[in-house]
């Protein structure tokens, strides 16, 4: 098959890559947190996600997995597990709510995110820099870790001091603005 004439350029109109608080949704998904879920713990999911897919064909829509409270909260359940906990302070409270964003997927996307590994090509990305930026605290900060050891050259790891996963959302005291605008800069010249 003979390549299109102007692909390649296609390609490279990204020049460089930055992100903060990277969440590898299909590595969390497939395998759980910290890739502690068994082999028979996954075969059950997809079992049940098979079940839920037959469910949505026949009595469509899709169903939604719960996500936050559709009313801003004013505290964080206690209950909650830290990671959730974490969600919660931020998209469930005034801090970052919105009505159209409940933080929920259909049951069936997980599927997707099982079947479909999103950082398989990561070090295709060269010869583009990459930044990845986490917090020091962040529950997440594993993913930049191991995506950064994947990525090619070249590329950095930038850690916020005393930032967890949600503090880079939007705690301008703790976002490296300059960090930012010093890499963009540099490689979108």
């Amino acid at each position: 098959m003979a390549k299109k004439k102007g692909f390649i350029g296609r390609l490279q109109r990204i020049k460089a890559v930055a992100t903060a608080s990277m969440y590898d949704m299909s590595r969390v998904t497939r395998n759980g947190w910290m890739d502690s879920l068994t082999d028979e713990e996954r075969t059950k999911m997809l079992v049940e996600l098979g079940e839920q897919r037959w469910k949505d064909f026949e009595l469509g829509p899709n169903e939604i997995a719960a996500g936050f409270p559709s009313e801003p909260q004013e505290s964080v359940p206690e209950e909650l597990d830290p990671i959730t906990a974490e969600f919660f302070e931020f998209y469930a409270m005034k801090r970052g709510f919105h009505a159209n964003a409940p933080a929920a997927f259909t049951l069936t996307s997980a599927m997707a995110f099982m079947n479909f590994p999103l950082l398989n090509y990561i070090e295709t990305i060269a010869p583009r820099p990459v930044l990845f930026i986490i917090g020091a605290e962040a529950h997440s900060r594993y993913f930049s870790e191991d995506a950064y050891a994947m990525a090619a050259e070249p590329k950095e790891l930038f850690i916020v001091p005393g930032a967890r996963h949600i503090d880079l959302y939007d705690r301008t005291d703790m976002i490296p603005f300059d960090k930012l605008e010093a890499f963009f800069s540099e490689n979108l010249k």
